[in-house]
């Protein structure tokens, strides 16, 4: 796994390989991201909920975002995250938080803030994505223009059930058995 693009292109990361919980994003599926999304990303602040290697979040700083939030449950996601921080020299602009991922979003509504994009991969087999979903909506976490990201194997129950928030569904792209689904708030 890879850096693509932005000034730390080609920067290889470290990755928690063999893990069944945790899956890094192909590059075919994170250039597929990025190219739709890409011009959004100057000066934005991204959260990166169920970060694994961090590599979405570090894609997104490379790429010109100005702060970058990298959550995971996982000390040994945590460890990682952090070599991956300290290869690409983004310390100034990641900061790394190691809770479960409600924790997360709870703190950040205390402290009031909002993110420009919010990128939701968790393990597969969990209702989390619809959970962190409504969590974010209903608790204003996302910017009035912003941008969730979802990444899911299992569209086919996660779709129907997004369908049912305030929310607009942007795009939906599948690559193989992964789906992308870019949503953002009514209206």
């Amino acid at each position: 796994m890879r850096i693509i693009a932005g000034n730390k292109r080609g920067t290889k990361l470290y990755t928690l390989d063999g893990y069944e919980t945790t899956r890094p994003t192909l590059d075919r599926v994170k250039e597929a991201l990025f190219s739709k999304i890409n011009f959004d990303l100057i000066d934005s602040e991204v959260l990166d909920l169920f970060s694994g290697s961090g590599a979405l979040g570090l894609e997104s700083i490379s790429r010109g975002a100005k702060k970058a939030y990298l959550v995971d449950n996982s000390i040994d996601a945590i460890k990682i995250i952090n070599k991956n921080v300290e290869k690409t020299g983004f310390n100034d602009k990641v900061t790394v938080i190691k809770t479960d991922y409600l924790k997360a979003l709870e703190k950040f509504k205390t402290n009031n803030q909002k993110f420009d994009f919010i990128f939701l991969d968790p393990p597969y087999k969990t209702d989390f994505t619809i959970k962190s979903t409504k969590y974010i909506l209903e608790n204003d976490i996302l910017k009035t223009t912003g941008n969730i990201v979802i990444e899911t194997d299992i569209e086919e129950s996660v779709l129907p059930e997004l369908e049912q928030l305030e929310l607009d569904i942007i795009d939906v792209k599948k690559y193989g058995r992964v789906t992308l689904i870019f949503i953002r708030r009514k209206g």
